[in-house]
């Protein structure tokens, strides 16, 4: 387990002259003062040094993690299935704004709905990836969603969609999700192993805004060119085939498969724990959740401002889609150069991100904004990466699930909040001060998340101490 290096840190006190290399015990030296000083850092620093010596860079350069066979299968099957989740997320959005006449409060339910399940469901989602295997619980969920495509292409194409059909799909989509994305998250190092996690994830990232350039400019041109969302629909429908074949053609010798969970009481409470109890994890969680309540709903913000501030078509919200999916996949691509997060680096992005955001919503012309995209774009992908990437790293592998589940729900449980409250707020002021909210929040997010952080490392300290210290004493 690594600890990213804390901007505020101070070094640890030198040790004094004369020291020797192994401490002697500290009940017969009699020295309470180091006992409590070793039981508070020795095994954090122990830990640290493993996971030093397992997390070394590697060599291989940008696209090292891609010299795993099954890892090329599982990037090659989500590049197709990633363009067709973006071209229905754009398809959904258009469908959502033509039935109710242009309502942002009626988009700002359908996201609230995709994101509901995670927050009743995720935790459980997380401890289900951690006690079955994540290969067959990944095809299941893929398939799932190609048929829930499938059924929502249908009513659109006869005509029979309605307001409520998006609704429900959106819904048992949030449902699927639950297991889904913690257990596709936690998943990637047992293709590519520790070594190249963080260049997985940055490339997962990569591949992901790739399709978020090209998904939504592609779904623009044909909504306009077949004259409905209907067949988009159905295009992501299909695309779910290549997913599922790359899952089913991986070598499962080759997969770094952690010993499953045993069906046991109490496993969330211990997931939390883990989380509670290692800064490491918790200041990015923390600040994933405060940023991504307004964040998440950043895709609807640019649909608002296209279509009611600068009077855009579908092909213009495409193509602000793409603009700001460009920057998000050049700030994937210098991600994966990294071999691991820092701190500062996740702060520093979430900071930037807010700022654009800002900039975006006071945006005087269409052009202005689509610049203003790219710039946000980049930001957002780099906090997302560093925070994804410092939770894998620092989690235990007989945890990692549920550690994951809880970054799914916190990277999702926002939106049920943000979303409809940007919605109203679009509706009642202007999408321009909805978009400055979402900045302003999570510039207010990130300052939250390192109080609450600090806060939560001096209880476990102080805890820390004062097990040692009631300890020493009982052996005396």
């Amino acid at each position: 387990m690594i600890r990213p290096q804390a901007v505020d840190d101070e070094p640890a006190d030198p040790p004094e002259p004369g020291t020797p290399p192994t401490a002697p015990d500290p009940v017969t030296a009699g020295s309470r003062d180091a006992a409590v000083r070793r039981s508070e850092l020795g095994e954090v620093q122990a830990e640290e040094t493993r996971g030093a010596e397992t997390v070394a860079p590697s060599t291989g350069g940008m696209f090292r993690s891609l010299r795993n066979y099954n890892y090329r299968l599982f990037v090659s099957g989500s590049v197709v299935s990633n363009v067709g989740t973006w071209m229905q997320r754009t398809a959904q959005d258009w469908l959502v704004l033509e039935l109710t006449h242009g309502s942002s409060a009626a988009l700002g339910v359908t996201t609230a709905l995709q994101f509901l399940p995670v927050v009743l469901f995720g935790l459980w989602g997380g401890m289900l990836a951690d006690r079955y295997p994540k290969r067959p619980l990944l095809m299941t969920a893929q398939s799932l969603m190609g048929l829930l495509a499938l059924t929502m292409g249908l009513l659109t194409i006869t005509g029979h969609a309605q307001v409520w059909h998006v609704y429900v799909m959106a819904f048992m989509l949030g449902i699927v999700s639950c297991v889904e994305v913690p257990t596709r998250q936690s998943f990637v190092v047992e293709m590519v192993g520790r070594d190249d996690l963080s260049n997985a994830i940055a490339l997962n990232s990569s591949t992901f805004n790739l399709a978020r350039v090209v998904g939504p400019a592609i779904a623009g041109v044909l909504i306009y060119a077949l004259g409905g969302t209907g067949p988009i629909f159905l295009l992501n429908a299909a695309s779910f085939a290549a997913v599922i074949t790359g899952l089913l053609l991986m070598r499962g010798s080759e997969l770094r498969t952690p010993e499953r969970l045993a069906r046991a009481k109490g496993q969330l409470r211990e997931g939390l724990l883990h989380v509670w109890q290692r800064p490491e994890l918790l200041m990015p969680i923390l600040l994933v959740a405060f940023v991504a309540m307004f964040a998440t709903s950043f895709s609807m913000s640019i649909a608002l401002m296209s279509k009611q501030v600068f009077g855009q078509d579908a092909s213009s919200f495409g193509v602000a889609s793409s603009v700001f999916a460009v920057g998000a996949l050049g700030g994937a691509l210098l991600a994966a150069r990294r071999a691991r997060p820092s701190r500062r680096l996740l702060i520093g992005g979430a900071v930037c991100f807010g700022v654009a955001q800002i900039a975006a919503g006071i945006a005087p012309s269409y052009p202005v904004f689509l610049l203003l995209l790219m710039p946000a774009g980049m930001a957002m992908i780099t906090t997302n990466t560093a925070a994804n990437s410092s939770v894998q790293l620092g989690a235990s592998p007989e945890m990692r699930g549920r550690v994951m589940g809880i970054y799914v729900l916190v990277f999702t449980a926002g939106a049920p909040i943000g979303a409809p409250l940007i919605g109203w707020i679009g509706e009642l002021a202007g999408p321009r001060l909805g978009v400055v909210i979402c900045g302003v929040m999570c510039l207010l997010g990130v300052g939250l998340a390192m109080l609450l952080t600090r806060f939560a490392e001096g209880r476990t300290r102080g805890a820390a101490v004062r097990g040692v210290v009631a300890a020493t004493g009982g052996a005396r």
